[in-house]
């Protein structure tokens, strides 16, 4: 738990376990995290009060833990006993007891003191003999998942076989088991198959033993911190503490791995033509419940579904009011045009944070993106189909926004409300059969922001008098100031005269005693 993985430490499963009133030496063994920094991380929670009620949101309790953390433990130095490796090796080789060793540096320069020579002689000892201890649970106490490979199945939407993998989670003390088939083990997959499991059993049991999966998802789950903290939001929902199993020790979780996924590939697999998914699943469920759970079970001597019934199903927490929402991490880069792709849909972010990875909680309702620091800057709606662009409009730069809101009909109500004279000039832009003048309407509208309705108005009123409902007439009628100029007064004109000479005078050489019209 270094100061530089502060944000991603998995302080929820920690506080899980110190909450559950787990031994320092417990969670050091479970989670391979030193007693020492267990203590201080204890002392933290119970500064402040994390210890009992419900915990605050992940963004604000990942924000106390940067602002309050007290500085981490100095790391280990190198042996004081390591320039004298050789001399050491030689006389161990030699039989040579610490002690006598301790004296034979001394001759040389060494300062240190025995207990640094005897640490260092262990280190390079032969390693003892490896010992399995058996180690039992309570009921209720715990539970075993593990995926296994199952083979090909039908894909019953394509007709095709695909490659099917088996979860199987199996409760430590019963050896009671659900089983069911997927096609992939993506962290929505694995989290819904919690979800079926505490709902096949109507209980959770206290922690919940996983692997190093394969395909990645508890290498994702440990690895990857928008995975573990789909994980911790599920184990916090349903009151169970995450237990990892520490890489390349399958037998930390050996009541999964040989009575769990061997036992069903040997047994309902085995021998068995490739049939539909979801038949298969409801094959498996009845074979959990005969097959399996009335065995007689090699090491309980017991059948599982009595043992389950009769005293495990008892002490299982209860199930919560509603089901786990489902909720999937993930980080996407917000793009220039201020989207995030997710779940091949587009959700809108504020635009300033442009150019940055953030992080991504799709729930089956909503979905919500927060900063690298688990600071939540937007809330939307979770999109109901395939590339739905959802839009906030506040999320969007200013100066781009009316490009994107303004319609036809929103600019024909944006000029309604400056007036009539800015209706009627916006109805004849946009009556024009041959321009779509909607982008010199959206610059018209506009300079409202920047003159207000009135002046705008009244300019919109002096071009239509002129007949020049044009935006760069308005435009410079507002530059110039001419919006309230009162109209010009018609020259003075004298009445028109009449001839006062004749016909015969004026055109006498036309004329042909013809009538005058």
């Amino acid at each position: 738990m270094s100061k530089k993985r502060k944000t991603t430490v998995d302080i929820y499963t920690l506080l899980q376990h110190l909450r559950a009133g787990a031994s320092n030496r417990r969670i050091k063994r479970e989670l391979g995290i030193d007693r020492r920094t267990v203590q201080k991380y204890r002392e933290w929670a119970e500064t402040y009060s994390l210890l009992s009620g419900k915990l605050p949101p992940i963004e604000e309790l990942h924000q106390l833990l940067q602002d309050t953390m007290p500085e981490n433990p100095p790391p280990q130095t190198v042996s004081t006993v390591e320039p004298y490796r050789e001399i050491v090796v030689k006389l161990r080789e030699q039989g040579v007891e610490v002690a006598a060793i301790k004296q034979r540096l001394e001759e040389r320069g060494f300062e240190g003191g025995y207990m640094a020579v005897y640490r260092f002689v262990r280190r390079l000892e032969p390693k003892q003999a490896n010992v399995t201890v058996r180690v039992e649970t309570k009921p209720g106490e715990e539970a075993q998942v593990d995926f296994g490979y199952a083979g090909y199945m039908i894909d019953p939407v394509t007709g095709k076989k695909r490659k099917t993998w088996a979860f199987v989670m199996t409760l430590s003390w019963s050896r009671y088991q659900y089983v069911e088939f997927v096609f992939d083990q993506k962290i929505a997959t694995w989290l819904r198959l919690h979800r079926n499991a505490f709902a096949f059993f109507d209980g959770v049991p206290q922690r919940v033993v996983i692997d190093n999966l394969k395909a990645g998802v508890t290498k994702a789950c440990w690895d990857d911190p928008e995975i573990q903290v789909s994980y911790r939001e599920c184990a916090e929902h349903y009151g169970f503490l995450v237990a990892p199993n520490r890489p390349r020790t399958p037998q930390h979780k050996g009541k999964v791995e040989k009575g769990g996924v061997h036992y069903v590939k040997r047994n309902f697999l085995g021998g068995r033509e490739p049939t539909r998914l979801t038949q298969a699943n409801q094959d498996v469920k009845v074979w959990c419940l005969t097959t399996a759970g009335q065995r007689i079970h090699g090491t309980t001597k017991a059948q599982p579904l009595i043992r389950f019934t009769e005293t495990e199903q008892a002490v299982l927490q209860p199930l919560p009011e509603t089901p786990y929402d489902l909720a999937v991490w993930k980080q996407a880069k917000l793009h220039r045009d201020c989207y995030v792709v997710f779940d091949n849909a587009y959700y809108s972010a504020p635009f300033r944070f442009v150019g940055q990875t953030l992080r991504v909680c799709g729930g089956t309702q909503e979905v919500r993106f927060y900063t690298s620091d688990y600071q939540l800057i937007a809330t939307h709606e979770r999109a109901q189909t395939a590339g739905e662009r959802i839009t906030h409009p506040a999320h969007l730069p200013p100066d781009k926004l009316p490009g994107l809101v303004l319609d036809r009909k929103a600019c024909q109500a944006v000029a309604a409300d400056i007036g009539l004279a800015a209706t009627a000039l916006v109805g004849r832009l946009l009556s024009d059969t041959a321009v779509d003048r909607l982008s010199t309407v959206r610059r018209l509208l506009r300079l409202r922001e920047r003159v207000g309705d009135e002046r705008l108005e009244a300019a919109c009123a002096r071009a239509l008098r002129f007949d020049d409902p044009n935006y760069v007439t308005v435009k410079r009628i507002l530059n110039q100031g001419l919006e309230e100029e009162p109209e010009a007064a018609p020259p003075n004109i004298p009445p028109a005269q009449r001839f006062v000479r004749g016909t015969q005078e004026l055109l006498g050489h036309l004329w042909r005693g013809q009538s005058w019209n």
